[in-house]
């Protein structure tokens, strides 16, 4: 696991700065302690920091192709290189080392931009080829490996694997996206393609960027979607033999590896699951870590503990205190950008535990998007029902009303919340389910959000990138739909985004078998009802399960990394969301109403409204933009 960085001359061939170039790259230290390498000529420039997985002696970037012309940098692993460099031997190519980055410059001579068809794995890379004059730019399918460009003066390309590779240019504006200011304070992170600064993007997960010296900025091209095609299925118990043996395949081809490897296991349904897979496939004990905490409502440790147990794992586990709240700062400056999700802390401690011991890990990421496990799908299926069964005509104004007439119960569980069910089923889909996803409601936005930055935004609202991705959506199935919309958005953009983050600030590989591309097509095209089943998420996938897991751990309510924001918001970070939300910091940017604000601090703090949600969003916020001069 690596990261890239790079510029590239749109219309000629001037020099860089080869000390510019190597600041940039410096940047990203932490993705690549192992080793550096530069490649500069006149109009390109590529750089790159390396963590040695594969080939470790051999595989030094930037790359060249034996001739010179094509030279790549790469963040990832292509798990089926070996099979491809037999390939395109028998077509003629040499290979001098034994690792996959040789194998992207050979399939890109053979294949060209289709090249990507063919890996399997997860992936960046920015390729150069001299004889084209083109920089060709690339994601991973399920974007598990980020990609960030922009082009400031309308002639160079910056790329890099974070945000921060892009800051050290001088050239780089920071110029605030404010449409990634509502996207942000709906859903608690920035969706791709946008970033907080106006003119930077991300790569779109499964697109590829095809940039030829001399000619205009192409639009991203998309190579692949998740398909929802019908897949055969036979007896239920063959279904779960075929499901198990899918996964068995997809975690053993990312056990190839050149230094320790090990697991993160919750205690959850997912990292079981690859633990599982694992111990069957390997003669030596599995290494696993899981992190617990402090709070018992918060704890798996026990249900994890009873899978390393079962296989005999060589397990690390660490409890953290509830009052963990010393890296608030140190998430800022990792994740580069305005990021909401609490449970970056506890992910960052799993991968600090997990560095200990491994440097690469596998993680059961995707396996509530895949097999439909939040419990937000189920309430969601719930009101289709009754959405399915009045017209939007007569929905609207009937439950639209009940849901400003009732009160709200923010303490009350789910299923006693009315007034959010009213006023999800005042409204269509798509736009029900942003609801059910969004840390903050429209109308709390409207008062949060000043005039000058509501006159900026211009009547954009965060429901159009929900709306984008339903118009291409491949299925129109309820269900499928929305779990489309989290693969886009929520999986890519908090999930993915969270993993790589934490596990890059300590050098330390995240695989995810289950978000293998190949396995996410099989499992798309499964009748939905061995998703979901009445109130049971993950059907299909915990009855594969029975034989190899223990009932308690796939049969118990879904915990999650919970923190206690409330808590903390209420003690001991009491002063310092004062001082962030009311003292500074954000009043001065007149992006928000400082009164709204004021009530927002003082009625959670006084305990009379639960606002802890918007309140972490607000404060990591503060913390994100601290650096830049941002204002209306």
């Amino acid at each position: 696991m690596c990261g890239i960085a790079g510029l590239f001359d749109l219309g000629g061939r001037r020099e860089f700065d080869r000390t510019l170039v190597r600041a940039m790259n410096q940047t990203q230290f932490h993705r690549g302690p192992d080793e550096e390498g530069l490649y500069l000529e006149p109009g390109v420039a590529l750089a790159h920091r390396r963590l040695s997985i594969i080939d470790l002696s051999s595989g030094q970037q930037p790359m060249h192709s034996a001739d010179g012309v094509v030279t790549v940098v790469y963040n990832g692993e292509i798990y089926n290189f070996a099979e491809l460099s037999r390939e395109l031997q028998a077509l003629g190519y040499q290979f001098r080392t034994r690792c996959d980055t040789e194998v992207i410059i050979y399939a890109w001579q053979e294949w060209g931009e289709q090249c990507v068809q063919r890996f399997r794995g997860m992936f960046a890379f920015a390729l150069y080829d001299k004889r084209r004059e083109c920089l060709f730019l690339a994601r991973d399918r399920l974007g598990i490996k980020p990609l960030f460009y922009a082009v400031p003066n309308g002639d160079t390309l910056l790329f890099g694997s974070e945000l921060k590779v892009l800051k050290a240019h001088p050239a780089l504006p920071r110029k605030l996206e404010v449409e990634a200011v509502e996207d942000y304070f709906t859903l608690g992170y920035i969706p791709e393609p946008k970033t907080i600064y106006r003119g930077v993007y991300k790569l779109r997960p499964g697109h590829t960027l095809l940039l030829q010296r001399g000619k205009p900025i192409p639009q991203q091209y998309e190579y692949w979607d998740v398909p929802f095609e019908p897949v055969p299925v036979a007896t239920e118990a063959e279904l779960c033999e075929e499901l198990f043996a899918r996964m068995r395949e997809a975690v053993d081809i990312r056990l190839v590896a050149e230094v320790p490897l090990g697991a993160f296991l919750s205690g959850g349904v997912d990292s079981s699951a690859v633990v599982a897979a694992m111990a069957q496939l390997q003669s030596d004990p599995v290494n696993t870590c899981a992190i617990g905490f402090d709070v018992p409502q918060f704890n798996e440790t026990d249900f994890a503990r009873q899978v390393a147990e079962r296989y005999h794992t060589n397990h690390l586990e660490r409890i953290v205190a509830s009052d963990d709240f010393d890296l608030l700062d140190t998430l800022a400056d990792f994740y580069d950008e305005p990021y909401a999700d609490s449970s970056a802390i506890p992910t960052y401690r799993v991968c600090q535990l997990a560095r200990e011991s491994v440097t690469v890990a596998l993680s059961g990421d995707g396996g509530d998007e895949n097999f439909a496990g939040y419990r937000r799908y189920r309430w969601h299926m719930n009101e289709e029902r009754l959405r399915s069964a009045l017209p939007l005509g007569i929905r609207r104004p009937v439950f639209g009303a009940l849901g400003r007439l009732y009160p709200k119960l923010d303490w009350a569980p789910r299923v006693f919340r009315a007034k959010t069910t009213f006023e999800a089923l005042a409204r269509n889909s798509v736009e029900a389910y942003l609801h059910s996803v969004s840390l903050t409601s429209e109308a709390q936005r409207s008062a949060m959000f000043s005039p000058a930055l509501k006159r900026e935004l211009q009547g954009y609202r965060a429901v159009e990138t929900f709306n984008y991705h339903a118009q291409r959506s491949p299925t129109d199935d309820p269900l499928s739909l929305i779990q489309y919309l989290d693969m886009k958005t929520y999986l890519v953009g908090d999930i993915l985004t969270k993993v790589d983050r934490a596990s890059m600030a300590h050098s330390l590989e995240v695989r995810v078998p289950l978000l293998d591309h190949k396995f996410v097509e099989w499992i798309s095209g499964l009748p939905v009802e061995q998703k979901l089943r009445g109130q049971e998420g993950k059907y299909i996938l915990k009855k594969a399960l029975e034989p190899h897991l223990p009932h308690d751990v796939l049969y118990r309510p879904k915990m999650g990394f919970g923190v206690p924001l409330g808590k903390w918001f209420r003690g001991p970070l009491r002063q310092r969301l004062r001082e962030s939300l009311l003292e500074g910091g954000l009043a001065q940017t007149g992006l928000f109403d400082a009164t709204y604000l004021e009530t927002l601090v003082n009625d959670h703090q006084s305990g009379r409204r639960e606002y802890s949600a918007p309140l972490w969003s607000l404060m990591m916020f503060q913390a994100a933009i601290a650096k830049d001069d941002f204002a209306l």
